[in-house]
């Protein structure tokens, strides 16, 4: 732990040369270190205040527990691995299926809570197993598949939002799509936050914002904390997560490695484990599920700073904005067509992350293994099939994850030993 947060300045600490890039062990000065930090927490808002504020949790204290995972995953990688831990969109289908079932938000937290035990768990088994096993469990066409139905699954939540204000709903999904294509730099990658303050302000107008809570909320204060449900009926709705968290750190930690030139691949169980633990104590606590997020490598791919003194800085920012209640109170009267706009284009994008995992991975349709096991989940996730047993409720997500594992190495399996499906097969093409 000596010398942990030091960070050695990098040339005179103000100017980077073409080519050039800020590592993670190094810093450029205070100031713009502190600017930097700034523009990551610019980055991740937009995605990280849409799912408390989809899933009626507290704005205030998920973005607490956001600055409180991130310090604790860069504390658990040793200052070497650069992320921020944002809330995460694949608790969104779960948390809404428990209110479906009339459970409340502190049953939900039960779920997030076991969640981030269980990938913590995965962390260490990663750590000391290696990390081959998750390719070998989750090859690609089943990793894309339930990453894509996390997202699918969410369609019908999206329609409810738009009947309840479809002009402000296509006005923020046009801003949305607008600023993406006129804007260049940071603009242009702000533009679901920026396309929801239109939608915001346009709703403003229509008289669709009830601003009475704001008045009554205080400017300084701690966030709203709250103690889990214990319910293990609501489990088969969460437990898939697990394995979206896993395809999301792993997709995280090669990207960083990718843009560094740095091998992380002996820190992809800390990774885990940070982000397992860091779920675990927000789903304790009343916060949202936490995973590295995309949009801040989105940053440093913009800005070549790797700095993880950065992170500190966006860490430091983000819980003193979680300490204004005001604030909170100010994201919670969003309207419901401005969430419908931009979830139009969230959710769909989500679902979009698995089919890019097909895509990437080169993942061969032409097998009718792969395409009949992805066809089927796909309609079970979409749909949304459900089945109870003995009180306990599962939904499409979790029974699509049953499915396409049980399926894709059942009938693998069975392949082999027919001659049906060459022994030596790959997944990948």
């Amino acid at each position: 732990m000596r010398n942990l947060f030091t960070w050695k300045l990098h040339g005179d600490g103000k100017t980077l040369a073409p080519g050039e890039v800020v590592e993670p062990d190094e810093r450029l000065t205070w100031t713009r270190t502190i600017g930097i930090g700034a523009q990551h927490v610019i980055a991740m808002f937009g995605a990280t205040f849409l799912v408390p504020i989809l899933t009626h949790f507290d704005p205030s204290t998920t973005l607490f527990f956001t600055a409180m995972s991130t310090a604790l995953f860069l504390l658990i990688n040793k200052n070497v691995l650069p992320s921020y831990l944002g809330s995460s969109f694949g608790f969104i289908a779960p948390i809404a299926a428990v209110a479906s079932a009339g459970k409340g938000i502190p049953a939900a937290s039960f779920g997030i809570m076991v969640t981030g035990l269980l990938l913590a768990l995965v962390g260490v088994a990663v750590h000391f197993a290696g990390a081959k096993w998750i390719d070998i469990i989750m090859p690609p066409v089943v990793n894309g598949a339930i990453v894509a139905i996390i997202g699918f699954n969410l369609a019908p939540s999206v329609w409810s939002n738009w009947q309840k204000g479809w002009d402000t709903a296509l006005v923020t999904l046009l801003a949305v799509l607008l600023i993406a294509v006129l804007f260049r730099g940071l603009v242009g990658r702000l533009n679901i936050l920026l396309g929801v303050i239109v939608g915001y302000v346009y709703a403003c107008f229509r008289g669709q914002v009830d601003f009475s809570a704001i008045g009554d909320a205080a400017w300084i204060g701690f966030p709203k904390f709250h103690l889990p449900q214990v319910d293990f009926s609501i489990l088969p709705m969460f437990i898939p997560v697990v394995l979206v968290l896993v395809a999301e750190n792993v997709g995280h930690v090669k990207s960083v490695a990718q843009m560094t030139g740095r091998d992380y691949d002996g820190h992809m169980g800390t990774a885990l484990f940070a982000d397992g633990l860091g779920t675990a104590i927000a789903g304790f606590g009343g916060g949202s599920g936490t995973t590295t997020y995309g949009e801040n490598i989105g940053v440093m791919a913009a800005t070549k700073v790797y700095s993880t003194a950065a992170y500190w800085c966006a860490a430091v920012f983000a819980l003193l904005l979680s300490l204004c209640p005001k604030f909170g109170a100010v994201i919670n009267t969003i309207p419901g067509g401005v969430l419908g706009g931009v979830t139009t284009l969230l959710y769909g994008m989500i679902g979009m992350i698995g089919v890019r995992i097909w895509v990437e991975n080169k993942v061969n349709f032409d097998k009718p293994l792969n395409i009949m096991v992805a066809a089927i989940v796909m309609i079970i996730g979409i749909a949304d099939f459900t089945f109870a047993f003995q009180g306990v409720q599962f939904n499409g997500i979790a029974i699509g994850t049953v499915v396409i594992l049980v399926a894709y190495h059942g009938l693998k399996a069975i392949g082999k030993a027919t001659g049906t499906i060459d022994k030596d097969d790959p997944d990948i093409l």
